[in-house]
């Protein structure tokens, strides 16, 4: 029997989740997706391994041949999630993992209602605030791009409730652990309760209001 299951992961810009999954994929065998994107590559980047960069003729083939579970434009640069690549693993058995914005997510959900989403929360506003002025000292970021950050952040939060599970990442070991909570239960008919979003709600209100709420732990490394 086929079990694989498609895994979408969603969370603000310094909550860690680059930390997360690769924890994650340490235990788990995820196909990781690549994305294509018609933006030039960075410092650094590598083609198929960062994205697979594509110029926006072939990019706009892809789309109309649906060769994309979503697609979205940021700053006049085109960004999708290929679809095949992602068909082929969950068919050959193996579980697939997609890291993309609520945007994104829903795109696909819409497309692949079987998939997982999963919705990692920071501890509260404030710590991610904290997070984002930590990594700013490294990345060179300025005030005004860590607000605006933050407020992207309060939008995609907002949207938590929409998902199937959220958790919070404030500690790293507890956050891990949970996160393989969710993977592993996930495949199985009663799932996770303690993560679904329905019973997470009062915790994405606090992150929302600002609360106080875990420990502070800088996981953020993407």
């Amino acid at each position: 029997m086929n079990n694989a299951r498609l895994f979408i992961i969603s969370a603000p810009s310094g909550c860690g989740k680059g930390t997360l999954i690769g924890e994650l994929r340490k235990e788990f065998d995820f196909f990781l997706s690549v994305s294509c994107t018609t933006r030039a590559p960075r410092i650094g980047e590598v083609d198929k391994v960062n994205y697979n960069f594509i110029d926006e003729q072939l990019f706009n083939k892809m789309i109309e041949q649906d060769g994309f579970l979503e697609h979205a434009c940021f700053s006049g640069n085109h960004y999708g999630t290929p679809k095949a690549p992602v068909e082929e693993n969950l068919a050959a058995g193996r579980d697939v993992l997609l890291e993309i914005e609520p945007q994104g997510a829903f795109q696909v959900k819409a497309k692949r209602p079987d998939a997982v989403m999963l919705f990692i929360l920071p501890p509260s506003m404030a710590s991610l605030e904290r997070r984002l002025n930590r990594r700013a000292q490294t990345s060179g970021e300025t005030p005004e791009q860590i607000s605006k950050r933050l407020a992207t952040a309060r939008a995609d939060i907002e949207r938590a409730y929409e998902y199937d599970y959220v958790m919070i990442n404030g500690d790293l070991e507890k956050a891990v652990a949970d996160m393989k909570n969710i993977i592993i239960s996930a495949k199985e008919p009663e799932g996770a309760k303690a993560f679904l979003a329905e019973n997470m709600k009062e915790r994405i209100d606090e992150v929302l209001n600002n609360a106080q709420t875990g420990s502070d732990t800088d996981t953020e490394k993407q």
